[in-house]
């Protein structure tokens, strides 16, 4: 009996003993992560998920030359996902964008715009090319097969399907966000339709300073 009562104390310090290990562990565990991350900068592809956007690429420019992520490295770009046919988010996008590189001033070109068709069978890179022309700024039309378009639009998170219509002809609804990436290629932020010319204009000087 006396062993007995001696044994439950000794018994319950132990597991006493080993949650307050435990405990000791996860703190220990919690307090490398929180060391780790302070070492590793935005910018680290250890540890920031704006060096992995976008990812690799090969697109047709108008002229018919290859154009890939490493063509648009050094500067700062402005992508955008559409179709020359589209009504009216596309062309009010451009024409947006056009103009608020046009209030930056000499700063304007300092980051390019980037405009990728994501419906290469009617749009192709010379009709490309004539329909960016048409904004009275530099913008960079792109184009690709299916399976490049696929590989770019998993890279940036966009969605396009195409949406019949009748006659047999049909339309794409697609993402609309404008993304920023900096000059190392690395996810800045979106901008959005619906955002005022304030907003969308602080985000670019922040993306060029």
């Amino acid at each position: 009996m006396q062993d007995t009562e001696q044994k439950e104390p000794r018994s319950g310090f132990a597991r006493l003993r080993t949650a307050l290990w435990l405990v000791l562990g996860v703190a220990t565990m919690v307090s490398l992560a929180v060391i780790y991350d302070r070492g590793h900068p935005a910018g680290d592809p250890a540890n920031d998920y704006a060096h992995t956007f976008g990812g690799p690429f090969t697109l047709t420019a108008p002229d018919g030359s290859l154009v890939t992520e490493k063509t648009l490295a050094g500067k700062p770009y402005a992508i955008f996902f559409g179709f020359t046919r589209c009504p009216d988010v596309c062309p009010t996008s451009l024409a947006r964008m056009a103009r608020l590189r046009k209030q930056l001033g000499a700063d304007g070109m300092k980051f390019n715009i980037v405009f990728v068709s994501v419906d290469p069978g009617h749009d192709k890179p010379a009709d490309l090319g004539n329909y960016v022309a048409l904004f009275g700024t530099p913008i960079l039309g792109l184009t690709g097969t299916d399976a490049q378009l696929e590989q770019i639009k998993k890279g940036y998170g966009v969605y396009s399907a195409k949406v019949p219509q009748p006659g047999g002809d049909y339309t794409i609804d697609h993402t609309a966000a404008i993304y920023l990436m900096t000059a190392r290629g690395e996810f800045s932020g979106t901008i959005d339709h619906q955002e005022s010319d304030a907003t969308a204009l602080a985000k670019l000087k922040r993306l060029i300073a």
